[in-house]
């Protein structure tokens, strides 16, 4: 399991307020020169940023909604604040401060201020509302609340975003005359350039013998990639399960995913939650951390969390994966899964290079202070998801489609 939870009792950490710093990053393009060695991107394109440049001339309070595929999401973003000329507010899970001191200093002084995942932070919200009431800076806030890996579709969206938004919109219009707060939603898309089987056949031959097969290289690329998929799948069912299942992977991934977390809910909420992952994993840490960052656990407690902790981030794993994803075969989707396994199994990914970038800012979400209470979903929320979905399904559309090397 990466290193996400953090087992100490959480302190705020406020954004930099201050200009020098994050107008020399931006303006040095320093961020790019790290983009290009950390992550092998060495291109990008954007798209839209006018869009963007029209409501920092207009004065709105600004809420940028991004997509949120790869780790290196924030960073990207610093080439759209270069181009219209502006600098951002950012909320950051609060286990990113603790991964090192120079990590933790970038991103205080990039303006990122910290958020707690594990419980209600009112201090991070009430930031997040004062940055967009006074139309300070942009705000970046990525609403799917985690890494997805599947740069094509989003997860679900945290509602968090939208009383955010709404409460700001509501004291923008009290404080300031035609005060208004928009909402930009942001597709970023990632295309790979380089060989693709020659970066792809390493990282399958290492997995496949840590799986004890021969490399597998009879094969073509997606079929190894299908079958080491399945392999990996039925690992885990024969962990948690006993046995491996012959249904549907979607089938199969629910059943597993429930045999993970409807336990936990049934002891810590008394009955098995509804919906989505990520909020069902958001809710069982919510319930399972306090104690254990209080130091109020005896070790055998202690251990048994950690353990039920383990399996939640197990669940949101699993989650990460469309079971329809590689039904429309494009090299970046490929390079997604292949990318996804090593993660998983070794808490680290491989830079590939070749990496180009897209960023596209979707035309302004004018932000109404009340809700419609009448409306089963939030309309503001259904409207980001519709826009961005609609952005990346578009740029899905510009991926190079896989050939084998046979059909080649």
């Amino acid at each position: 399991m990466q290193d996400i939870l953090v087992e100490k009792p959480y302190e705020f950490i406020p954004p930099h307020r201050g200009n020098w710093w994050p107008a020399v990053v931006r303006d040095t393009n320093l961020a790019g020169y790290y983009l290009r060695r950390a992550e092998g991107i060495v291109r990008h394109e954007l798209r839209g940023a006018a869009l963007l440049r029209r409501s920092l001339d207009a004065g709105h309070g600004i809420l940028l909604t991004p997509n949120h595929a790869r780790l290196s999401d924030p960073l990207v973003l610093a080439w759209l604040a270069r181009d219209v000329r502006c600098l951002v507010y950012a909320m950051a899970s609060w286990h990113l401060f603790h991964q090192g001191w120079f990590r933790a200093w970038a991103i205080h002084k990039m303006g990122g201020f910290s958020v707690y995942r594990e419980g209600i932070d009112r201090q991070a919200i009430n930031t997040a509302i004062e940055i967009l009431e006074s139309a300070a800076r942009p705000l970046v806030i990525f609403p799917e609340g985690a890494v997805s890996r599947t740069n094509d579709r989003l997860h679900a969206l945290l509602d968090g975003v939208a009383f955010i938004a709404r409460t700001a919109a509501k004291r923008r219009a009290k404080s300031v005359p035609d005060g208004q707060v928009v909402v930009h939603p942001v597709a970023i898309k990632y295309f790979f350039g380089g060989d693709f089987e020659a970066t792809a056949d390493p990282v399958l031959t290492e997995i496949e013998r840590r799986l004890s097969w021969q490399p597998q290289t009879h094969l073509a690329t997606d079929q190894r990639i299908a079958k080491v998929g399945l392999a990996l799948l039925s690992l885990k069912e024969l962990e948690y399960l006993g046995r491996t299942y012959t249904d549907t992977l979607t089938v199969r991934m629910e059943r597993l995913i429930d045999r993970l977390l409807g336990p936990l809910e049934q002891e810590w909420f008394g009955s098995v939650s509804p919906g989505s992952v990520v909020p069902r994993v958001k809710a069982l840490r919510m319930k399972i951390m306090p104690d254990m960052v209080q130091g109020r656990l005896a070790e055998p407690e202690r251990d048994r969390r950690w353990r039920q902790l383990t399996d939640i981030y197990v669940a949101q794993q699993i989650s990460c994966y469309p079971p329809d994803y590689l039904d429309h075969l494009s090299v970046d989707r490929l390079l997604e899964t292949i990318e996804r396994f090593e993660e998983d199994l070794t808490d680290r990914v491989r830079v590939h290079g070749h990496l180009q970038v897209v960023i596209e800012v979707g035309p302004a979400i004018p932000v109404r202070p009340e809700r419609d209470r009448h409306a089963e979903v939030d309309p503001l929320m259904r409207e980001i998801e519709r826009q961005l979905q609609g952005m990346l399904d578009r740029l899905a559309a510009e991926s190079p489609l896989y050939r084998s090397s046979a059909a080649r």
